[in-house]
Formats: C-alpha cells, structure tokens, sequence
C-alpha cells in the first residue's frame, strides 16, 4: 500500500491511529502541565478559591469568595477535606467574615492564607488541591477527542486535541484552581447536548442538556453568555435551514416544540443550580435578607430566597468588579478594548495552532466554493456543528465586548472550542483529495506538521508557559506587550529560590505580584516594593514581577540596571545599583504622584491585602480605607 493508500485510510478512522495518537497527547498534557504545576508556588487567586472550597465542604456555608460559582472550589477542595484539611472556624476572619455582606471579599484572603500556609502544609494542600483541576483538564481533553471524532472522525478527533493539549493557555491555567477550565469544558457539553436535544427532542436529551448547563453555570457566571446562543438558535435554522429539520409545511411546529423543550431545559438547570446552592449555603446566616422579618415564617422565606441571592449577588459582583483597566503592546487602556484578546492570542499561541487555523480556513472555503465541493462533518452532525460554530461566534464576541479584559485566561472558552471546531480539517482534506484537488494531499502532510511542531513548542518552552510568546513578539520582552497573568502571578517564586541559592544570596528583595508573603518560599527575601526604593536598598539583589515594570507598578526605572530573566521572563534578578537615584530623579524611582498600584486600584491592594493576612483584626480598618479610597475615586470621576 502505498504512502498517499495509507493516510487516506486513516483519515477515515479504519486504524487504531487516532486513539493511540489521543493517548499520547493526553499523557503528554498531564505530563508537561502537570510537572509545570506542581513545582509553582500558589497563584493569586488560587489562596481564596482553595479556603473558599474546602469551607463550602466542611461548613456548607457559601460566604466565602462570592464573585465566583463554587463548582471548581468543590472539585479542587474534594480530596483536601478527604485528607482531613484543617480549618478554624472559631477564628476572627471566619466571625468577622459574615458581619457584612461585602466582608468576605477581604476575608477570603486571610482565610485562604491561612488553610494554605498556617493550619495544613503548603506543599501537599497545593497539590492535592491542583489534582483535580488536572484530571478536569484532560477530562477536557478527552472530551475535546470524542466530540471531535463524532463530528467527522478519529483522525479529526484527535487533530483537535492536538491543539488543545498544546495550547500555552491551557498547559498554565489547567491544573491551577482557576474556573476557567471548568467552564470550557461545561459549556462545551452544553452546546453538544443542546444540539442533540433539538434534533431528538426527547427527554433524556433535554435532561443531559438541562445538566450540562447547570454544570457550566456552576462554574463562572459568564457561563450566562450561553443563554443567547439558545435564544438565537431557532432564529438561526429559520434563516439557514439544516439537513435533517422537518419540511416547511411541519417546521413551525417543530421549531415551536423545540423552543418549548428548550426552554423547560434551562428552567430545570436553573432549578439545579438553585439546589446545588441551597445545600451548599444551609448553615450560612441569613442576615443579608433580616430585611424581611424574625419571625419563622420570615426565617423559612430568607432560607429558601438565599441561595437565589447568593448566585444573583455573585454575578452582580462580577458585573461590578469586571471594569478594570486592560495593558497591551505597551499602552494602558481604563477598560477592557475589542482587540485585546485577538491580539493576546496572537501572541500566545504557537505559530503552529496559527497555521492550522489558516490551513483550516482554506480548506473550508475550498469545500464549500469550486466546481467540486467537499466537507469534512459526518452526515447527522449538522446540528451540533451549527451550535457550536453559534456559540464561539456568540461567546467570542461577549468576550470582545468585555469591560474586563486582562488576561487570555478569559478566553478559554472561545480557545477550546476552536480547537474542537479545526477537527473536521483532515476528514475535509481527504475528501478534496479524491475530488480530484491535488493541492489537499500536500495539506494533509502540512496539518501532520504543523501538529507535530507545536509539540516540539510546548515541550521546548516546558515549564514556563504563563509567560509564553510566540517569535510574533519579535524578541521583545513580555512587559512590553502584555501584563497580569499572561506574564506572571506569583507562581514561580520557586525559581527564585533556586537562583537565591545557587549565588548564596541573603537579605533579597522580592516585589512579586501576589497577595501573600513571598518568604513563605524564599526564606531569605523580604516583601519590597521597587516605586519605594530606599538608599538602604542599594547593592542588594531585587527579584521583581514583570508585571512591576510597567503595568502593575511604576518601576521602569530598574530596566536602567543589569538584569537576568527568570522563569521564562515571569520574574527578573536586579543588582541594584550601590546607590540609589532619589525619588524622581533620572534614573530615580517615581515620586508618590506617578505610583501605579495592583490591579489599577486607588490603593496599593497587595499591600493591603498583606496587612490583612498578617494581622485579620486590621481588617474592619483596612475595609474603611478602601471604602473611602473608591469614594475618592467617584468624586474624581
């Protein structure tokens, strides 16, 4: 059989290839994102999700971190309460926690801190509590390869994991206790059972539907987003019919039924949601609702109106909190802009995953125009393939509309349903082969490389892939071109350790863009800010974020000064000069007018983020000043 024989045979999935080739890529995702994983320090919102998560189990009380769904904080907490995870509910952040519904927003911090650092040992309690969200992340995976290898077949299945498994984005943020898998995943679910249950209108497909949404909805409350896709969709087979939808003559009554059991679909995930918060907030105090009354009556209405509260406030502060200023190539925007994400991905992906998405894009446009037309979907497929094509353009664009633009992990669910949605290229190749188009067999050899270089990418960059950038960004260092967790979120501090020793360094300081105590992992360091830099600071050794330089802080004034990259770029070593300039002056820090402050705040956050954690009875103090900080801030405005 010849080479040309073979590879046609395979792309119509009559070899065990594609399974085995899915194999290996799932192995390789859990190796490299694993092992990257493990030895990180813990990230930023990792402190308030992991405390958030093992409270939820242990006190079915919700209060804690409010501005997320808990889904993934249960996953992530699971094995840690089954270890027998300590947590001190007797404590002052947990008391003072629930006195007021915006206090848990600062207890969070403490509370986590403390589950994390002072009651369990770091080390173990961040890894097992990271496990899960591995096993999540090639649950992803693994679904990524069955839905592909439904849409058209096991080779395509498997050139859409390919992707997945090697795209930075996800080889970072999988395994952390982030949110944004979890709602890739679910929502990926939640279009693939949407589409069955419009073409089978039966009552399993719409209860596998109705659960499916209920998980996404669980895990971020952008999961929301996916309401319009199924509002739309009807109006859509109207403008666009499909093959398999009933003729005009029955199609009003069919499209109506559809609605209908749609729509009974999302009231059962909303009914679902609903339990899953009244069990999870049993024993949280009702006080938030002491509005309606004391009496019995009035206490059994505020027990079953609070988990509605609870979810609706969550989205509200996630309305409120999604206004944040957005860094890219070099300029600071007030609110997040359309392009930000385009132009992140860009970067951020490998140049691989760019040409599949071209190769792709010239394929599809040779299927669908010329003397001979081809396609790449399964004959029955046609419905999940329009839901989902809905629901990247949908989603997609709710994400370029975003006030919140600061991070690619924001686009993860855009990001994998792309990669799903490249899976009918090599069946579509193939069949424009045997049309008669020459061109496709070079294609298919051409999709093989690509797959196999953006391996090669992610394995070479191993394991520093938060701060991965493609040759697009032309050497340019990363705080040039973007900020936040695209560059660094405290997670490599052990690779500052690492250097601290190998040069026997004492007495370093660390400015890193966390909320917690970087001595915890560089017991030689102490907690420095560079915008603050003292005459005592000078000839030491400094271990800065990237993010400090020119978006977190304002402390361009270091990039003077020799310096080394760590981490892939993440962190910086700085010998600081014997002296240091005045404050203003040339080559100076800035003076107290120019500071720039975490997360583009009125305040410095971290730092009071840190008062809080050493110290939780500072916190009704430190909640007034950030009280009367954002009233400052209004009145400016």
């Amino acid at each position: 059989m010849d080479s040309e024989a073979h590879i046609g045979l395979s792309l119509q999935g009559k070899t065990p290839g594609p399974r085995v080739a899915a194999v290996i890529l799932l192995a390789a995702l859990a190796g490299l994102a694993g092992s990257a994983a493990f030895h990180q320090s813990v990230a930023i919102d990792e402190l308030a999700h992991i405390g958030a998560g093992v409270s939820y189990w242990q006190k079915l009380d919700l209060r804690m971190n409010p501005e997320h769904p808990p889904l993934a904080k249960l996953l992530a907490a699971a094995p840690l309460v089954l270890r027998g995870v300590r947590a001190d509910y007797q404590s002052y952040t947990w008391n003072w926690s629930g006195q007021s519904p915006f206090n848990p927003m600062l207890a969070e911090w403490p509370f986590g801190a403390s589950v994390v650092e002072r009651w369990n040992r770091r080390e173990a309690t961040v890894r097992w509590a990271r496990f899960p969200m591995l096993l999540l992340l090639l649950a992803t995976g693994l679904v990524i390869f069955r839905f592909g290898e439904r849409l058209s077949d096991g080779w395509g299945g498997a050139f859409a994991l390919c992707w997945f498994a090697t795209m930075p984005a996800f080889l970072t943020f999988g395994p952390l206790v982030l949110t944004d898998t979890a709602v890739a995943l679910f929502s990926m679910a939640a279009l693939w059972t949407f589409a069955t249950m419009w073409r089978e209108q039966s009552r399993a497909a719409t209860f596998r539907f109705a659960v499916a949404l209920a998980l996404a909805l669980l895990s971020k409350f952008s999961a929301g987003m996916l309401l319009f896709v199924f509002a739309a969709f009807p109006f859509v087979l109207r403008w666009a019919p499909l093959a398999g939808q009933p003729p005009a003559a029955e199609f009003k009554a069919w499209r109506r039924r559809g609605r209908r059991i749609a729509w009974k679909a999302v009231f059962w995930a909303v009914l679902l949601v609903y339990a899953v918060e009244f069990a999870l907030s049993w024993n949280q105090p009702t006080d938030l609702l002491k509005i309606i009354g004391g009496g019995w009556a009035a206490m059994a209405l505020r027990r079953l109106l609070l988990p509605a509260v609870t979810y609706l406030g969550g989205v509200a502060l996630f309305a409120v909190g999604s206004v944040r200023p957005a860094y890219l190539l070099g300029h600071t925007y007030p609110h997040g802009v359309w392009f930000y994400f385009p132009v992140v991905t860009l970067f951020k992906s490998t140049l691989a995953f760019l040409g599949a998405l071209a190769l792709g894009l010239a394929a599809g446009l040779a299927g669908r125009w010329g003397k001979a037309r081809a396609t790449g979907i399964r004959a029955g497929m046609e419905f999940h393939w329009r839901a989902l094509w809905l629901g990247m353009a949908v989603v997609t664009l709710g994400c370029l509309i975003s006030p919140m633009t600061i991070s690619i992990r924001h686009f993860t669910v855009p990001l994998a349903l792309t990669c799903l949605l490249l899976a009918p290229v090599p069946r579509l190749l193939g069949n424009l082969r045997q049309a008669g188009r020459r061109w496709a067999r070079a294609g298919v050899w051409i999709a093989a490389a690509l797959a196999a270089a953006s391996l090669v990418t992610v394995v070479r960059a191993w394991p520093f892939y938060m701060p991965f950038l493609n040759s697009l960004a032309g050497g340019r260092p990363g705080y040039e071109l973007v900020s936040d967790s695209n560059l660094d979120w405290d997670t490599e501090l052990p690779e500052v350790e690492r250097f601290v020793q190998a040069h026997g360094l004492k007495n370093v300081l660390i400015d890193s863009y966390n909320v917690l105590d970087s001595s915890a992992y560089v017991p030689q360091g102490r907690l420095w800010e560079c915008q603050k830099a003292k005459a005592d600071d000078g000839g030491r050794w400094a271990f800065v974020s990237a993010n400090q330089f020119y978006d977190g802080e304002n402390c361009a004034w270091l990039l003077a000064f020799p310096r080394q990259p760590l981490a892939g770029g993440g962190m910086y070593a700085i010998h600081l000069p014997e002296t240091i300039p005045p404050a203003g002056s040339p080559g100076g820090p800035p003076l107290p007018g120019a500071y720039r402050y975490f997360g583009g705040g009125p305040f410095d956050a971290r730092a009071i983020f840190h008062r809080a954690i050493e110290d939780p009875h500072q916190m009704p103090a430190i909640m007034d000043e950030m009280m009367k900080a954002y009233a400052e801030m209004q009145k400016k405005k």
